[in-house]
């Protein structure tokens, strides 16, 4: 009786990196997403917002972008609607940037 190792070889072989394919979806199935966390804070002219990711920040932003004044957010709810926009960009896999037309959209003072 003869016996064919390679192909026997080549089973056990694609069996394995299936086994290891199924581990590794499941376990990225199972790993928890962790969420943007924002936070307003005060500037000595107005209001700024950071974001965080597990307590590290990624984006601190203390003046309204893409307008020529370096100028704070005039409250805390402007800063914290920028702030929203900006993570919602990000969870979207999109570029987080905020236009000029973002920001009249969102009725934030100038």
């Amino acid at each position: 009786m003869i016996i064919n190792t390679k192909r026997q070889f080549f089973w056990c072989k694609i069996q394995k990196t299936v086994l290891l394919t199924i581990l590794i979806l499941q376990f990225l199935a199972c790993a928890k997403n962790e969420p943007l966390k924002i936070e307003a804070f005060k500037t000595t002219s107005g209001w700024g917002y950071s974001i965080a990711l597990k307590n590290k920040i990624i984006i601190k932003q203390a003046i309204i972008p893409v307008i020529n004044d370096n100028k704070s957010f005039s409250s805390e709810s402007d800063a914290l609607k920028v702030a929203d926009l900006v993570v919602k960009k990000l969870n979207q896999n999109i570029s987080p940037t905020v236009t000029k037309n973002d920001i009249i959209l969102l009725k934030i003072k100038l």
